[in-house]
Formats: C-alpha cells, structure tokens, sequence
C-alpha cells in the first residue's frame, strides 16, 4: 500500500524508518514544513517528498495544534489515519473530532504506543485471566531524566495532558475500569519556567477507580538515574510489575544484590521503540483486513478527562470527579 506520513520530527523520523522498512508498504510519501528536513529523512529512509494524502493511509506525526485538522482532513478524504496524541489540546475541541469520526465512520488509531508494549500487554493478560486474584491496588510512575526545552512547556498543557496522559490511557486499557475521582498535587524544585508556565516539575496522584480500586501514580521530569516507567498491579493471589527489567534505572540498597544490572533506559525512544513498531504494525494490519480501531478517539478523549480532572485538583487542592469536566 502507499502510506503518507507527515511531521518528521523526532517521533516522525523513527515511524518513517519503521513505515519504510515495513513489508506492507510499497510507496512512501512524506512531508514536513521543513523542506530540508523531509527532502533529507526521504532520501534516508528511501521515501519521496509529496502529497501525504494521495495515499492508502496516512500518519501524523506533526505538532499537536495540527492533529485535529489533520485527522479531520483524513475522514473527508476517507483515507484511514494514524495520529500521535493527543487529538486536540482542550476537551471541547477534542470532543468535536470524536464526533466528526463518529459520523465519517473513518477509521482513526490515536498513538497510545503503551498498549503495545509487551509488560502492558502481559500484565493485562494476567490480570483478566484471574492470575492476581482480586485486585486491591495499582502504582504508576513516569520519570524523564531531563526536563523537555523550556519553549516546551508552555505549550505542552501540562505534566498531566502531556505526560501522565500515557499512565491515564493505559490504565484504563490494563483494568478496563474508569476512572472517576483524582486527587492530584505537584510541586517544582528545577527550574523556573514550569512555574512560570503555571506547571510542575514533579507530579503525585491518588486515583479511585469505577470499582472502588485505588490508584497511586508518580512523575517527575528530572529522574537523573535514567527513564523510568513502571506499572504495579497487586492483587489477592499475586503481583506483576511492568517495567522492572535489567535496565530499570534503579540501585538496590540490599548488600549483594546486583540486580538490575544493565546500562538504564536513556529516553522513552529506546525504552518502548518495539512498542513504536508494533502500533504501526496494527494500525496497517487493520487499514489491510478492516475491523475496529485498537486506540480510538473516544479513548483518547477519556484519558484527556482524566488528565483534566488531575489538573482541576492540583490547582484547586482539592479531590475532582471525572464528571466534572465532562464535554
């Protein structure tokens, strides 16, 4: 098939190498508002510099104020579309592509690559196949080692629509619960142009689920051991942590142990590359053989919900429902 792909930036360049090297890709066509740019990862990628829309499929891998054109853009034109979150940056717009796509009946997979990744996917499978018996609680925790550029943050949304936004999707794709009530707080204590931004720098969250489970969830932005990412999943009958591999960039205080022992994830490009991978690999798979979306956009409006709920709490220092800022 001939796939389009626009945005090469960090996230694009990496899908135009896995959509270039892909078996079910024939042609692919790439554009970026930096002409240098695209005519340079083309050639390496061995792609053409054109109109991504004259395609089988298209992904979108540009800034965030241009996916919800872009994916509005794909559903009139029919083609099916790839899109990395989020959808929009506020509820009310986002809710306006949900039902734009509910009408077009087009397809549309947001990229929430953690529901690809192979310790999200073996948890849930232990989860709902009764392996932790009863499931009485949940820890979350998404640590950058460094800060993003402070040109960044301002227009980033915040550590929770931009960060935990991941924790609160596949949350919800793990437990199959909602979530309904944050109680949320942060604090900074690197450098100024969070605050300045009207953001934090280090995050904390306590989250009650539909069924009554709770939720505690971490996130910082100056983590210097390394990328860290994990989920905790405890139950009756037993406990999975995802994440808590060889290069979990943790030190035991323990005399001998020596686990973990190999060099910490650098940045989340490496630590869920194959999870990159695999999300393109469905979001193709389904463009060839036709079903559902895996991540759709009504799933990227609910974790926006959360993440909204997160930051309504931590603003006003007090626990926030979900309903709260529905659409």
């Amino acid at each position: 098939m001939r796939v389009g792909l626009l945005g090469l930036g960090r996230i694009g360049a990496f899908h135009a190498a896995t959509l270039a090297a892909h078996p079910e890709v024939a042609e692919l066509v790439v554009w970026d508002a930096d002409e240098v740019r695209a005519k340079e990862v083309a050639a390496r990628v061995g792609a053409r510099v054109g109109d991504a829309f004259q395609a089988d499929a298209v992904v979108v891998a540009t800034p965030t104020s241009t996916h919800a054109e872009l994916i509005l853009r794909a559903c009139e034109a029919g083609v099916p579309v790839f899109c990395e979150k989020p959808v929009a940056p506020d509820i009310g717009e986002t809710t306006r592509v949900v039902e734009a796509v509910e009408r077009s009946g087009n397809l549309v997979h947001i990229g929430f690559q953690r529901r690809f990744d192979a310790g999200y996917a073996a948890a849930r499978r232990a989860l709902h196949g009764g392996e932790l018996g009863v499931l009485h609680r949940i820890h979350m925790l998404t640590a950058d080692p460094r800060p993003p550029a402070p040109d960044y943050i301002p227009l980033s949304g915040g550590i929770f629509r931009d960060c935990h936004i991941h924790d609160f999707d596949v949350l919800r794709w793990v437990t199959g619960r909602e979530v309904e009530q944050v109680y949320a707080t942060g604090a900074n204590r690197g450098e100024a142009f969070f605050a300045e931004a009207g953001d934090v720098d280090t995050s904390a969250a306590l989250l009650t689920l539909d069924d009554g489970t709770l939720v505690t969830m971490q996130g910082s932005r100056y983590n210097g051991a390394g990328y860290d990412v994990r989920m905790e999943l405890a139950g009756t009958l037993g406990t999975v942590a995802v994440g808590l591999d060889d290069r979990v960039p943790l030190t035991s205080a323990e005399p001998g142990v020596a686990f973990p022992g190999g060099a910490p994830w650098p940045d989340f490009g490496a630590r869920f590359e194959p999870a990159y991978v695999a999300e393109i690999d469905a979001f193709l798979g389904t463009v060839r053989g036709g079903g559902q979306s895996l991540c759709t956009v009504q799933d990227a409006l609910a974790a926006l919900r959360v993440a909204e709920a997160a930051d309504l709490s931590r603003r006003t220092g007090r626990p926030a429902r979900v309903a709260e800022v529905a659409a």
